[in-house]
């Protein structure tokens, strides 16, 4: 039910496209959404009945906002825009940078082969994508010794060592023509289309030349090649009449959930599958729309020359954002390939309902009993703070944050504590609270990030104080915080909330107590590591910097590459120099790392 603010607000929307954002009690935005007619959409949140992640979603909205825009792509990409900026609890947020592996032909006088994740507009050749690193480096290890272009850096003025292997042109000691590599790339082009019928028959006659001429090794060569050919490219089925590179997009929805499938259709192929479920706030159409703009605008990559699509999608607007035709087909191979993945849609989300019921339980049910028993209403995300450090030195402090009872990883953050001189190396506890709050919330104001529902401090009333002065009187801002107390034992005992720290209840055996005690071991854990790691770098800091010709600089940029004795070790005189350094340094760094005392006292860091 809207109140009479939100019930005022809904009379006064426009009947026009543009985008709205939900917002919650702390007016952080909680969703965006676009609409063809915003009066329309928003309205139907408030006077629809919902279920599952919908009803949450409007059990939390306190209000909205709208921006319109002059027509339904502009409303497409704005939506985009501001998921990207924004990154609301209930949008589906993609990670940039995620694609699969391409082969490059770079755009140069002398051009060379290359494997990237990263599409750019220079002109290159790009082919893919792969399904994985190792497909593409098989593949491209493959076209290297059959189509070679440039493997050396050029101009050395000798042949270099590929030339002689028959896998370079030769540009290291010659002017190799301009048509001669135009040859060997359209060669490449027609291979990776699927052609390759005309390279096997050549194969196959060098290689019985090669028996002829006893040139057994060189003939063993030439019938790898052609098996890789018959166990990669051609044991794919074929499963389209044409090569047109194209990607293929269904779902299949149940219980306020939508499950994606995409296929990527590349020499006739399928060449990969990739599988997506969340929860489904807006119509199947629009929350595939939007999942399709984020799919490659994250990306970056080589668009297809088709995408497939169900009906209902509004293909023109997508073909008017993307630049790529939309279609849908209606029978043959491309009406059965959507058809499959239909299917696949619903398989994995029949699989997914299966788990959900106990993780739900596990998860968002355990973090909304921390929330009852402070008496908060819900909230989606929970950060923690611990110290750590070895008799006052080496102190660093360490952030974990759980988003609806999972580990977001990603957002974990680790700190070196700066002013552990002014008091006393580390020891102090509340120092150290305090500095490492201010450091992580004024970062996320100034970059206009989201503030935690809660916040969760590994000690006493002391560390309680200490946040809340910060986030009150330093930074302005108002977070609940709770402090996790342990017992004698080291074990997690209680919660405390409030200025006079008072107990808060929560059953020991419930699922809100074991996630306490999780987020308490995790954070402590987290900090323990970073602890050891920022010693074990401390220590071998230390002792470059007692080595004859390593000073500061040195000591950092081999730190920065390294890391670790290990490594240093294991590193070649060239690596070393490749840095910068002399000659006669990079050898007294290997005799002093490779000294047993030296390898004893700091390689077990």
């Amino acid at each position: 039910m809207a109140t009479e603010y939100l019930e005022h607000k809904l009379s006064l929307l426009p009947a026009r496209p543009g985008c709205y954002l939900m917002k919650d009690i702390n007016s952080k935005i909680i969703y965006v959404g676009k609409a063809k007619n915003l009066k329309n959409r928003v309205r139907s949140y408030f006077k629809s009945s919902h279920e599952g992640k919908t009803e949450r979603l409007v059990s939390e909205i306190r209000d909205f906002e709208t921006i319109i825009t002059s027509n339904d792509k502009e409303a497409f990409l704005l939506e985009i825009t501001l998921i990207q900026k924004h990154q609301p609890y209930y949008n589906i947020k993609l990670k940039r940078g995620t694609g699969y592996p391409y082969i490059k032909i770079t755009n140069e006088r002398d051009p060379k082969m290359e494997i990237t994740g990263q599409i750019k507009k220079d002109g290159a050749y790009y082919f893919g994508p792969y399904p994985n690193v190792w497909a593409a480096s098989n593949t491209l290890n493959f076209l290297q010794k059959v189509y070679p272009l440039r493997r050396c850096q050029g101009h050395m003025g000798r042949p270099c060592l590929y030339y002689h292997m028959g896998q370079c042109l030769g540009a290291c000691f010659q002017d190799v023509p301009i048509e001669k590599y135009n040859g060997q790339i359209e060669k490449i082009k027609k291979f990776l289309g699927g052609n390759v019928g005309e390279i096997k028959l050549q194969l196959a006659s060098r290689m019985e030349k090669a028996s002829e001429e006893l040139e057994f090794e060189r003939a063993g060569e030439l019938r790898d090649q052609i098996k890789y050919i018959e166990t990669t490219v051609e044991k794919q089925k074929i499963i389209s009449n044409d090569s047109t590179p194209r990607d293929i997009f269904n779902y299949y929805v149940e219980k306020g959930w939508i499950s994606i499938q995409i296929f990527f259709i590349r020499q006739a192929r399928l060449m990969k599958r990739e599988k997506r479920v969340f929860a489904c706030i807006n119509s199947p159409e629009e929350e595939l729309s939007t999942f399709i703009l984020q799919f490659y605008n994250r990306r970056n990559q080589v668009m297809p020359k088709e995408i497939l699509v169900p009906s209902n999608l509004d293909k023109d607007t997508l073909s008017e954002v993307l630049d790529v035709p939309f279609r849908t087909p209606q029978r043959g191979q491309k009406k059965d390939l959507m058809d499959m993945a239909a299917d696949n849609s619903k398989l994995v989300l029949q699989e997914k309902f299966r788990l959900m019921e106990l993780d739900n339980r596990q998860t968002y049910g355990a973090q909304k009993q921390i929330f009852e028993a402070l008496d908060l209403p819900y909230g989606h995300v929970i950060e923690s703070f611990d110290h750590s450090h070895i008799q006052g030195t080496n102190p660093v402090s360490a952030m974990v944050q759980f988003l609806d009872g999972r580990p977001e990883k990603s957002n974990y953050r680790k700190y070196k504590i700066k002013g552990e001189v002014e008091h006393q190396s580390g020891a102090d506890e509340a120092a150290n609270t305090r500095e490492v709050v201010y450091r992580r919330y004024s970062r996320v104001l100034k970059e206009e990030g989201n503030l935690p529902d809660l916040i969760l401090m590994d000690g006493g009333i002391i560390e309680l104080h200490a946040v809340m002065d910060v986030l009150q009187n330093e930074l302005g801002i108002k977070i609940p915080v709770a402090g996790m107390v342990k017992d004698n034992h080291h074990n997690t005992s209680h919660l405390i909330f409030g200025e006079a720290g008072e107990i808060v209840p929560l059953d020991r055996k419930s699922q809100g107590f074991y996630l306490l005690q999780r987020i308490q071991d995790e954070v402590h854990r987290f900090a323990i590591t970073f602890q050891r790691k920022t010693r074990s770098k401390n220590a071998l800091s230390s002792r470059l910097d007692g080595i004859q010709g390593v000073g500061p600089k040195t000591r950092n940029k081999l730190l920065k590459k390294f890391g670790s004795v290990k490594k240093m070790k294991d590193a070649s005189i060239e690596e070393l120099t490749a840095l910068g350094i002399s000659k006669t340094t990079a050898q007294t760094i290997k005799i002093t790392l490779a000294s047993t005392d030296f390898h004893k006292k700091y390689s077990k860091g």
